[in-house]
């Protein structure tokens, strides 16, 4: 099938979607007198384990609300979440060669109140149990013989973004005296700064890789094991993997330990497993890694609901769905108001660009609309003294999804001015929405801000590790509802694998010129290449 050749898409043809696209021909202005009223902040809101995702600043009316609902329904949206939460195979495309698997990352928090009854997922949930098990007791032996306060993280990816993502956000709870690091680029300075902050005879090493293969991951470990050689130490003693059963780092002669973690969790969505499992419990304990899994557990339960007022991923799915599809919104900026939140923009990138920057849909078939989002970011309010004025003078409009809790993690504040930190912190986050909504017109055109610019604020208390588990199943959850309404596949990654064919061709170029043993030739590789000998 050559790129182009388009079919109408079941998404597109839907009787909801065709009423969605004469509503997207005249929604409502923010800004227009009497649309964005307290009544409407009071009544635009829903409610699920702990937050609350307010939507009154999203150009929708209860009509578009009604036609969202109804698009869910005729994508059967819910019932795939069920399908894929009890282990049905729904990482497929027809007519290709694909993965063709169950996606199960929530069989690894579903140790909960009302567990998964599908075989597959009670299947993993029992491996996920063991691994649980095997945790605990590798902690208990960590902390009796205090041979180590440091971590030290190889991995890339999902291996690296999520547990980095939530290990920041909920620093405050590190045990004392203990620090975790990570490694991901290939790039040598990546390693360097890590080695020059850590003692490496105090430090544990945890490689992860899913296939026990990564480029990035291999190099870096082999760099690590190298430099402990040169400190005395045998790397076995400092060494730990998680990977897959049977793949070449489940080797008991190279690590101490070695976590499982299945072909049917993904890397993005692998760090409520061992993955993230590992760090979060050294660095904080296996209690807060506990309670990062119930809130997770939580909020796939939500996911299931059919009450659109309290499944928060449904509804953050279709509110994204109707800027992305409808209004014509290419991008969404994530703003954490958050310091904790600092590393989470980039997490999301990949969860949502990796999962649905498709071009063909389950069928096999290209489509014929636009699929996810071009998704970016970072912490405000230092955004605001930064891009906020292209967002709210620029010409292209770009809804925002902002989250922000109602108290600070380590709770040391100070009031200044009659105010603290957190309450400036606060009015800052309202003040955005407030003001890209309804913006200002004055005389002056300088000053003038159009307004009528969307945003979705999702608001807890505290971000706690409950709070962490339910944002991390959230996110992961929107994700894949825009996938079962759009009909993609979100679980596997192909459009990754070609830079690394490319990358491993040039590699062994590398490799071969050193060695004055010249293979065939990449000459496109060699043009590119040659540029270097000059610098």
């Amino acid at each position: 099938m050559s790129h182009g050749v388009q079919s109408q898409s079941a998404f597109m043809n839907y009787k909801a979607s065709k009423k969605l696209q004469q509503l997207a021909l005249n929604p409502i202005h923010l800004n227009e007198d009497g649309i964005l009223t307290p009544e409407r902040v009071s009544q635009f809101f829903a409610e699920a384990c702990g937050y609350k995702l307010l939507y009154a600043t999203e150009r929708v009316t209860e009509e578009v609300l009604n036609a969202l609902e109804e698009l869910a329904r005729e994508a059967h949206a819910i019932e795939k979440m069920k399908k894929m939460q009890a282990g049905d195979t729904m990482n497929f495309v027809l007519n290709c060669q694909s993965e063709n698997r169950a996606v199960l990352h929530t069989a690894t928090r579903d140790f909960f109140d009302y567990p998964q009854t599908g075989t597959k997922a009670k299947e993993l949930t029992s491996l996920a149990k063991q691994e649980i098990e095997k945790l605990k007791v590798f902690l208990a032996k960590l902390d009796t013989e205090k041979k180590f306060d440091t971590m030290v993280v190889i991995g890339i990816g999902g291996s690296e973004q999520g547990p980095k993502a939530n290990y920041t956000a909920l620093k405050y709870l590190l045990k004392p005296g203990r620090s975790v690091h990570f490694i991901a680029n290939v790039d040598p300075d990546n390693a360097a700064e890590v080695l020059k902050q850590i003692n490496l005879k105090k430090t544990l090493v945890v490689t992860i890789s899913k296939s026990g293969t990564t480029l990035e991951t291999e190099t870096n470990e082999e760099l690590i094991k190298e430099k402990m050689k040169g400190e005395g130490l045998n790397p076995r003693d400092h060494l730990i993997s998680i990977t897959m059963p049977e793949t070449p780092m489940d080797d008991s002669e190279t690590y101490m330990q070695t976590f499982y973690l299945w072909d049917s969790i993904g890397g993005r969505y692998s760090t409520s497993s061992m993955v993230g499992g590992v760090v979060l419990a050294f660095a904080f304990g296996f209690d807060v890694f506990w309670e990062f899994l119930k809130g997770a557990h939580a909020m796939d339960r939500a996911a299931l609901d059919e009450n659109l007022k309290k499944n928060l991923p449904l509804l953050a799915a279709l509110l994204g769905i109707w800027n992305h599809n409808y209004c014509k919104y290419p991008t969404l900026a994530i703003i954490p108001y958050s310091q904790a939140l600092s590393d989470y923009p980039a997490h999301l990138q990949q969860v949502d660009m990796e999962s649905n920057g498709k071009w063909i849909d389950q069928t096999g078939k290209a489509v014929d609309f636009n699929t996810g989002p071009v998704l970016w970011g970072s912490l405000g309010t230092n955004a605001q003294h930064s891009y906020f004025q292209l967002l709210h003078q620029g010409t292209d409009t770009i809804p925002l999804f902002i989250i922000g809790y109602k108290t600070s993690q380590y709770s040391e504040d100070l009031e200044v001015h009659r105010t603290t930190c957190q309450e400036k912190l606060l009015a800052n986050l309202f003040a955005q929405s407030m003001g890209l909504a309804l913006g200002n017109r004055p005389d002056n055109p300088n000053k003038f801000c159009p307004g009528n610019r969307p945003t979705t604020l999702l608001l807890g208390s505290k971000l706690t590790p409950f709070a962490a588990g339910a944002l991390l199943s959230f996110y992961e959850h929107k994700v894949a509802f825009q996938g079962f309404i759009w009909g993609l596949n979100s679980f596997d990654q192909e459009g990754v694998q070609l830079g690394k064919v490319i990358a491993n061709r040039l590699i062994s170029r590398f490799g071969s010129k050193r060695d004055k043993n010249l293979e065939e030739k990449d000459p496109l590789g060699e043009a590119f290449l040659a540029h270097l000998d000059h610098l």
